[in-house]
């Protein structure tokens, strides 16, 4: 049901995205970076196929909860249990984002969220592919209580949906709805690295959780909103988006002698580091002026990749289709090509030499899979014009990816 409405909203998102971008540029306000559009899209993207393969720990842990364990049965016919259910799942939303950033473990998957150092209508798209790991713990009240899983994925929805419009600076201050929801200028805080802000407005829809536990602060006009993360990413690698932080936690608990520290370092605040750790290797110092991440790109080079997401986009929709039906044995290399898709996207944005092989050997293979006939592999069963289209579309990617670096040359890419 979730990858349904998800689906079927992606146009509204697209089409407010582009609303926004006019809006932004006839104010000659340039929020938008393709590069890193893409590369929030591409994570929003990628959360959605790999949450398919989590399903069974986002609802199905919830569903074994409220079938075995729930205190009352309540009945999604009253409209008390959807009013109750979306206020409760607001408030034990907002204990999660809280520990997202308040633990290791949890930010490592939430991080993704805040990485960019834009903020715009695609940032609100950008989401982990790891939340699933761990977030359903803190919704299993709502199972304990026996709310329906269908109101449970409905409200989940809801809060999730809402939380879309509040990411754009288009929108300035809206008085007293300011006060008692989540807005653009509550969330632009949120999102903010500045010393002022870090740490504040976690609500989903609600920003009275805030007031009430004392982490709400108002966006400050002497204080421009500065986005990103601490650590900024420095990629548009979406995999490394997903790992970065997971990466650098279990570096530090492998290396400290402490057997503690080992342990309780996934559940200390981001930054926090072994002593002895951090007395051989001193965290380095916040610039909050430094500059953007923006690689420079041949025009070429970025229509390639804007092209190439476009397609991985409108596959991913049918893998979201046909997902429900399907045999994971069946949706298991369809997910990692499309994975691998995005990924390529990333390195050629980053101008790596050896993601131009990767791509062309990812074209080859597509077209060598489409010529042998998938369906015969039981991959995907394709129609003739499908396949005419899509080896089409590898040949003439192939064609495009040689001329474009025919005519850079080779020299000009980073290794």
């Amino acid at each position: 049901m979730q990858e349904k409405i998800i689906t079927f909203a992606s146009p509204v998102f697209f089409l407010l995205i582009a609303i926004e971008f006019i809006i932004a540029r006839r104010r000659q306000r340039h929020l938008y970076r393709i590069n890193d559009a893409i590369n929030s899209l591409s994570l929003g993207v990628m959360s959605q196929i790999i949450g398919v393969f989590l399903k069974v720990l986002a609802v199905g842990v919830y569903a074994w909860v409220a079938q075995h364990c729930a205190i009352f049965h309540l009945s999604g016919d009253d409209w008390w249990v959807w009013v109750s259910g979306l206020l409760l799942y607001d408030f034990l939303y907002y204990w999660l984002h809280r520990m997202g950033h308040e633990t290791n473990l949890l930010w490592a998957a939430h991080v993704v969220h805040h990485q960019s150092e834009a903020y715009n209508l695609t940032t609100a798209l950008r989401q982990t592919s790891t939340g699933a790991l761990f977030g359903w713990i803190f919704y299993l009240p709502l199972a304990v209580l026996g709310y329906p899983v269908h109101v449970f994925i409905i409200v989940a929805l809801i809060d999730l949906l809402y939380q879309f419009w509040i990411h754009t600076e288009q929108i300035d201050k809206l008085g007293w709805f300011d006060r008692v929801f989540v807005s653009p200028s509550n969330h632009r805080v949120h999102h903010g690295v500045n010393d002022l802000y870090l740490d504040k407005n976690y609500g989903g829809i609600l920003i009275l959780w805030d007031r009430l536990f004392g982490t709400f602060i108002e966006e400050q006009d002497a204080h421009p909103v500065v986005f990103g993360t601490r650590s900024p990413l420095r990629s548009w690698n979406p995999l490394w988006a997903n790992l970065e932080v997971y990466k650098a936690v279990a570096a530090d608990a492998w290396r400290t002698r402490n057997w503690w520290d080992k342990c309780r370092i996934w559940l200390m605040p981001p930054g926090w580091r072994p002593a002895d750790i951090a007395a051989s290797e001193p965290a380095k110092s916040f610039d909050l002026q430094r500059p953007e991440y923006n690689p420079p790109l041949s025009g070429a080079r970025m229509w390639y990749c804007l092209i190439q997401f476009a397609v991985s986009l409108q596959v991913a929709t049918h893998f979201l289709t046909v997902a429900p039906a399907a045999h994971a044995a069946q949706m298991v290399p369809y997910a990692i090509w499309l994975v691998a898709g995005l990924w390529i996207v990333g390195g050629l944005m980053e101008k790596k030499r050896w993601y131009a092989g990767v791509e062309a050997a990812r074209l080859l293979s597509t077209l060598a899979m489409v010529v042998v006939s998938a369906s015969r592999f039981q991959l995907v069963v394709l129609p003739l014009t499908a396949q005419v289209v899509i080896a089409t579309a590898c040949i003439a990617s192939l064609i495009a990816l040689g001329l474009i670096f025919k005519t850079t040359g080779h020299g000009h890419l980073s290794r």
